[in-house]
């Protein structure tokens, strides 16, 4: 064999041990960061661009790192971190009183086994959804684009090194600041309560810089449609609804009480017909991909050769772990079911719940995946599922039990619906982020099985890092409505709403009118979507909208104003020397201060958990007068001028 050909044969590394270590060290840093954030402002990032950007400056210090390994390290990465938006459903478990922490066990075979499924469920969905589309693929387009350059020259490596400071000067900063506000140094929420008419309302937001990055991320059409959400939700409902219902005293916890029983339902209904309209919008490509896949396995079967991009798992392979992964999620149905009340009706219950996790799972992954390129991970909605699939699940189990079916059985069937609302969910994210990890692998050259298999291994460690930080960050801080909460607990605003959710439908007092009306506002809003699209206009997402009715203003403000800043910063960077390098410094800049913070906000509870204090930083009171007020808001915006400025000049 001549020299030339022994080269052209050569295998070149993809899947290699290395790889696979080092994607499971970053796993342990982007799950937990994810994790807190989740709870924290009911959104997650995604982790494929950072992933990228620490694995070519780690792995270029060693020998023989190739693109494909790069891309083997952020697949595994960026699976285990979005992995982490199961958060979205479990502590929904705690705040019901069915669990007091979360088993490690039980935590991570919900999460394995329903990644698991999104992973195998995508491989007939990357025909139709990456391969056979030109729908954009945002991040992964992106995370292709940081391998490409990074690995092509020197000046790629260059970049991929002040890339990486970028991202941890302002993890560092971000933590920093996030260190100063919990010694009460300076404040972390300013907040004024005030009447309008006889009814009332607030503005309200937290210096927090994962939420500046948040907002950065999601883009300004994105901030835009949340901005709109405060708008209808604070400025119209809001008072609306108050001055309907008046309650006397503290003025602050009646708008609360008005926001939690009535305005949340109405972002639900927003999301749940923004949902559907989804689903009927993927239903044609979905099956077009199904026939695909079947038509390549037929292929490969006959004896033809496929290309090397072409190469997935078999279709027969997929059936069968498909079926297999039923078996541990029939136990885990039994495990809700053994000894109570339901023990009756196992056989009907198991065999409904395996149902219910194929084909709405299924279904699921179709709609994740084709938001998720349509418009990025960050963006898709995976909560909007959530809620769609929690009221499937507890409708249906209404039909086989009625309403009122007594006090221990409706708490198991709660338990029992957020459970398989659980796995449902482990399909959602992981069909969220790998086929975006998937469209990276197409952009350069990868194996679909390989990276098929990495993301199996990414599911694998995302599972095991998922229920010590859900444990640290319960017996630490808590969960905003969760028994025996303390005043830092985490909002944790999609478990609350689906738990609630759940609990509404099953015992009767479901707030059926507001998720009408928020239903009926959610068509209004596709509609004005879809006319400011066909007028190419700014689009204002329906479920962007949601976000903005339903979650806390301290959240949503500083992430519509991150949005703002964001926009600027890409108009700065498009007319720059050199865009598309002043735009990645942009994302890192933006991922660094959810990065440090998210991390910090786990540290924190853990340190709440050691020092059996609420406030075990704080240096003063809470009545340390305004000086918090102004000093914190003049460092953090000298901070965030700053790190901007870092991003501009790393990008000459």
């Amino acid at each position: 064999m001549t020299a030339s050909a022994a080269t052209k044969s050569a295998p070149v590394a993809e899947l290699t041990l290395r790889g696979i270590v080092l994607g499971g060290v970053i796993t342990l840093l982007f799950t937990a960061a994810n994790i807190y954030l989740g709870l924290k402002v009911g959104l997650t990032f995604a982790t494929s661009i950072p992933a990228a950007v620490i694995s070519m400056a780690i792995l270029r210090l060693l020998p023989g790192a190739t693109i494909l390994e790069n891309n083997i390290v952020q697949t595994i990465a960026s699976a285990a971190g979005t992995l982490a938006a199961i958060i979205f459903v479990l502590p929904g478990l705690v705040m019901v009183g069915w669990w007091q922490g979360f088993p490690f066990l039980t935590t991570a075979m919900i999460t394995m086994t329903g990644g698991i499924l999104g992973v195998m469920f995508s491989v007939p969905l990357r025909r139709a959804l990456v391969v056979d589309t030109d729908l954009p693929y945002p991040e992964g387009h992106a995370a292709a684009e940081v391998l490409l350059v990074g690995s092509g020259s020197r000046e790629g490596e260059e970049e991929s090194a002040r890339g990486l400071k970028v991202l941890v000067w302002n993890s560092l900063a971000s933590a920093g600041f996030a260190i100063l506000t919990q010694t009460k140094l300076a404040v972390d929420t300013a907040t004024t309560a005030f009447r309008v008419g006889s009814g009332a309302t607030l503005v309200s937001g937290q210096l927090s810089f994962a939420l500046l990055g948040v907002g950065h991320l999601v883009g300004i059409s994105v901030g835009a449609a949340m901005g709109f959400g405060i708008v209808i939700g604070w400025f119209g409902l809001v008072p609306a609804l108050t001055a309907a219902q008046p309650m006397p005293g503290d003025i602050s916890a009646w708008i609360d009480a008005i926001f939690h029983s009535q305005v949340r339902f109405f972002g639900a209904g927003v999301i749940g017909v923004s949902a559907v309209w989804t689903l009927l919008v993927v239903a044609g490509p979905v099956i077009g991909g199904v026939r695909s896949a079947l038509a390549a396995s037929a292929a490969r079967d006959a004896g033809q050769a496929l290309p090397i991009q072409e190469r997935d798992i078999p279709i027969n392979l997929v059936l069968i772990g498909s079926l297999l992964v039923m078996l541990p999620i029939g136990w885990l149905l039994w495990s809700v079911i053994a000894g109570g009340p339901l023990t009756g009706s196992a056989v009907a219950l198991i065999g409904g719940g395996l149902v219910f996790v194929l084909v709405a799972g299924l279904m699921i992954a179709a709609v994740c995946g084709y938001m998720a390129g349509l418009i990025g991970a960050s963006n898709s909605p995976v909560s909007g599922i959530g809620i769609l699939s929690v009221l499937g699940a507890a409708l249906l189990l209404v039909g086989l039990f009625g309403r009122h079916p007594g006090a221990d059985a409706t708490s198991a069937l709660i338990a029992y619906a957020l459970i398989v609302t659980g796995i449902v969910f482990g399909v959602a994210t992981i069909s969220n982020d790998n086929l975006q990890d998937l469209k990276t692998g197409q952009l350069v050259g990868a194996t679909p099985w390989k990276q098929q298999v990495a993301l199996i291994i990414g599911v694998v460690f995302g599972s095991i890092v998922v229920p010590p930080v859900l444990n640290v960050l319960n017996s630490g801080i808590g969960f905003a409505g969760a028994p025996g909460a303390g005043p830092n607990a985490l909002p944790a605003p999609q478990a609350g709403l689906i738990s609630a959710l759940a609990k509404g439908v099953l015992s009767g007092d479901a707030n059926w009118t507001m998720l009408g009306w928020g239903a009926l506002a959610g068509v209004a809003l596709i509609a004005l979507d879809e006319v400011l699209g066909r007028l190419k206009l700014l689009r204002l997402p329906p479920l962007g909208v949601a976000l903005g009715i339903y979650l806390p203003m301290a959240v949503i403000l500083p992430t519509v104003v991150g949005s703002v800043i964001g926009w600027f910063y890409d108009r700065w960077a498009k007319q720059s020397a050199k865009p598309e390098v002043a735009l990645r410094m942009g994302t890192l800049t933006a991922t660094g201060m959810i990065v440090g913070e998210s991390l910090w906000g786990v540290m924190f509870a853990l340190i709440v958990w050691l020092a059996n204090s609420d406030a075990p930083l704080a240096f003063f009171g809470k009545d340390f007068g305004v000086a918090p007020l102004i000093g914190g808001t003049i460092l953090f915006l000298a901070l965030t001028a700053l790190l901007y400025r870092l991003a501009r000049r790393s990008s000459i």
